[in-house]
C-alpha cells in the first residue's frame, strides 16, 4: 500500500480548516504528556525496571502519521533540551542539554527517526494488521536501540554499549512490541471504521 490512508488521529478527531492549528497543538500536548508520563513511571521486570515509553513513542507514530508523530516527539524533545524535567531521571540525574548529552541521548534521538519511520507505515496502513503491526514495531524498536546503542558506542566502546545498552532492555524490549502488535489492530477494530473510506 503505498498510497496515504487515514491514521488513527485522523479518524478519532478529523481534520477541519477553521480548528486546523488547534487540532495540531492539542494531539502534540496529548502526545507529549504521555511521553513524559510513561518516561517516569517504573514498572518492575527483569533483569531491569522498564517504562513503557518506547512503546508510547511507537503507537503516537503510527497513530498520528510521520509529520505530526515527529513534531510530537521534537517537541518532547526541545522541551527537555529547554530544561523542563520530561525524561526519565530528571532533574535527579541533570536536565536540559547535557542530560541529552549522557548516556540516553541516542536513544532520545531514536524515538525521533523511530516516530516518523513508523508514522510513514502507519499512514500506509500497516497498523490494521496484526502481520505488518509486528514488521512495523520491531523495525521502530530496532531503530531506537541502533542509535542508543551507537551513541554508547561513541560515549565508551561497542561491547560495553551493547553490555548496558541492548541485553539489560531485550527482554523489555520485546514485551513493549508485543503490546504493540496487538494494540494497534485492535483499536481499529474498536474504531468499526472502513479505513479505506477514509483514504486522504
Amino acid at each position: 500500500m503505498t498510497v496515504r490512508t487515514a491514521t488513527i488521529a485522523d479518524i478519532v478527531w478529523p481534520s477541519r480548516p477553521q480548528a486546523r492549528v488547534f487540532r495540531v497543538a492539542a494531539l502534540m500536548l496529548v502526545g507529549m504528556c504521555l511521553l513524559t508520563l510513561s518516561a517516569k513511571i517504573q514498572i518492575p521486570f527483569w533483569p531491569v525496571p522498564m517504562t513503557m515509553q518506547t512503546l508510547v513513542v511507537l503507537v503516537i507514530g503510527m497513530a498520528y502519521g510521520w509529520r505530526l508523530g515527529a513534531a510530537t516527539v521534537l517537541a518532547y524533545l526541545v522541551a527537555g533540551a529547554a530544561g523542563l524535567p520530561v525524561f526519565a531521571g530528571t532533574p535527579a540525574r541533570g536536565i536540559g542539554i547535557a542530560y541529552m548529552m549522557g548516556p540516553t541521548g541516542g536513544f532520545l534521538l531514536g524515538f525521533l527517526i523511530s516516530a516518523a519511520a513508523v508514522g510513514f507505515l502507519g499512514e500506509r496502513g500497516w497498523d490494521r494488521s496484526v502481520l505488518r503491526t509486528a514488521v512495523a514495531m520491531v523495525l521502530g524498536q530496532a531503530i531506537i536501540t541502533l542509535a542508543g546503542v551507537a551513541w554508547l558506542a561513541v560515549l565508551f566502546n561497542l561491547p560495553k554499549a551493547i553490555e548496558v545498552g541492548f541485553k539489560p532492555f531485550l527482554a523489555a524490549s520485546l514485551l513493549k512490541v508485543a503490546l504493540g502488535i496487538v494494540l494497534m489492530p485492535t483499536i481499529w477494530k474498536l474504531l468499526d471504521r472502513n479505513p479505506a473510506k477514509h483514504a486522504n
